[in-house]
């Protein structure tokens, strides 16, 4: 019977253990270029997010040039005319140069972080502007418009063909992100940012249905009779009408047919005509409207709700509505039943906070919540919903609030902050997360740290910058008294006109 003599000396297997050694050191070596690889892609990542730059125009000894978010140059500042900066995240400048005043003209193009000239394939390439009903100006992201033979298209930021250069204009349609009016032969339509038609290329005029609905717009044709057209590119409103209001909510429209203003849906179910001069606004499934020049709400079947007393109406939420009556504010429901006595001289609902601020003379404000309760006394200076808080200065302070008005304090908001504003007798300076004094209380005022980690000092009248760790970039220099926003990267201030989004070193 064969088997395995236990008294035996065991021989080794030199080949086998040879392999067995073999395969541990490839497994080690295996785990060490996966944990270096690991690493180095943390470590890149880290490097990535760390040198990841945000770009912003600079003026200064009458140039124009770019920075980034540490206050370097990028574009060195020799330009006559503002760069361009679209997109904060992205290396992309429009530069404007060869201008002639005399006959107006000028020449553009499109450069990067290298200065480099892009699309050159092109006659001309430019950013396309957009305006707000508040003339608030942005430009279009990842879209750039380009000109060849006379014609235009559209590429994205990184030149990819979206339009192809055959229309006669493009513009953005007005207050309606990422939509825009081209033309062609006379005829005008709508393309989405990725170069879709999204609304045929047939009408006299296009508007907006309301500002930034890019799902409806009002189309006007050759006889002037206005309909609307969705983004489908399918019409929900034939062009029968002498006019649309651009206001539009659940496919409910307000139209003027015969001089004489109209509440319809597009199957005509809605079909109110009667009871009221006007339609000020749809506020949920009823409607504001004026009579006799007194407002009012009807519901969707003509009736009356609110009787048309008041001098003024505007809808907040629910069943809510600001009212203004013998020259004083107030809220009412829609049982006309008081909500917020009569008592203010103005009286706003803010929907980005969902709260009241009501005002008598020169008192300051009252902050009243959506249950109708008077909670603060001050002025809101921010409101971040992204983060969650309410910023408001009330007993001569700075305070912060989540939006259930239970206070906070900065190292709660700004979590990620080295600095956090610090006030002790009438003075400010920071500390850190730990609570410990980073820089004394030497400012007569000061800002919470930016997202670029500076913050700006104000001393006996004048404006400086401390960087993240609390060290001098620029003694207070700057009265800045002009200024709506206090901001600085490095030694650059934030410009007066706040709607022309650059930094200066000039006051």
């Amino acid at each position: 019977m064969g088997g395995k003599r236990f008294d035996e000396e065991p021989k080794l297997n030199k080949k086998k253990v040879f392999s067995v050694i073999l395969g541990i050191l490839v497994i080690i070596m295996f785990g060490l270029t996966l944990s270096k690889l690991l690493q180095d892609g943390t470590n890149l990542a880290n490097k990535k997010t760390e040198e990841a730059n945000k770009y912003f125009s600079v003026y200064t000894d009458y140039k124009w040039g770019v920075i980034n978010q540490k206050g370097d140059y990028v574009i060195e500042p020799t330009y006559d005319e503002m760069i361009i900066v679209p997109d904060e995240n992205s290396a992309l400048f429009a530069c404007t140069y060869d201008v002639n005043y005399q006959d107006e003209t000028y020449k553009t193009k499109i450069i990067n972080e290298k200065g480099e000239t892009l699309f050159t394939n092109y006659d001309i390439a430019e950013f396309i502007v957009n305006y707000d009903e508040s003339n608030v100006l942005w430009y279009e992201n990842n879209v750039i418009k380009v000109q060849k033979d006379g014609k235009f298209g559209m590429i994205n930021f990184e030149g990819r063909e979206l339009l192809k250069c055959e229309y006669d204009s493009i513009v953005a349609l007005n207050g309606v992100k990422n939509t825009f009016i081209v033309s062609q032969d006379g005829k005008v339509g709508l393309s989405d940012s990725f170069g879709n038609i999204i609304v045929d290329i047939k009408y006299k005029e296009i508007k907006p249905l309301g500002e930034d609905n890019r799902k409806e717009f009002i189309i006007i044709n050759e006889e002037n009779k206005q309909g609307v057209a969705l983004s489908n590119n399918t019409i929900e409103i034939e062009c029968l009408y002498e006019e649309i209001k651009p206001i539009s909510v659940n496919n409910i429209y307000v139209v003027k047919e015969n001089g004489n203003w109209q509440i319809i849906d597009s199957d005509k179910t809605v079909n109110i005509t009667e009871g009221f001069n006007d339609v000020i606004e749809i506020a949920g499934e009823n409607f504001v409207i004026l009579k006799d020049n007194k407002y009012g709400v009807i519901n969707q079947k003509g009736e009356e709700l609110i009787p048309a007393e008041y001098d003024k109406l505007k809808y907040a939420y629910g069943d809510n509505f600001v009212a203004q009556k013998d020259e004083k504010y107030g809220v009412i429901n829609l049982q006309n039943e008081t909500k917020i006595e009569f008592t203010y001289d103005e009286l706003i609902y803010r929907t980005d906070s969902d709260l009241f601020v009501a005002t008598i003379g020169e008192e300051a404000p009252q902050i009243i919540d959506r249950e109708f309760n008077e909670k603060l006394t001050g002025i809101i200076s921010k409101v971040d919903s992204k983060v969650g808080y309410i910023k408001i200065r009330t007993e001569g302070e700075y305070k912060y609030y989540n939006f259930k008005f239970e206070e906070k304090q900065n190292t709660e908001i700004f979590p990620n902050n080295t600095l956090f504003l610090s006030k002790k007798d009438g003075k400010y300076g920071y500390i850190n997360n730990k609570g410990e004094v980073v820089v004394d209380y030497i400012y007569d005022d000061a800002t919470e740290q930016n997202e670029y980690g500076y913050v700006s000092v104000n001393k006996g009248g004048k404006w400086g910058c401390l960087d993240k760790e609390g060290k001098v970039v620029l003694e207070p220099t700057y009265t800045l008294q002009s200024n709506t926003i206090i901001d600085f990267i490095g030694k650059w201030h934030f410009a007066e006109d706040a709607n022309a989004n650059y930094y200066t070193d000039v006051e």
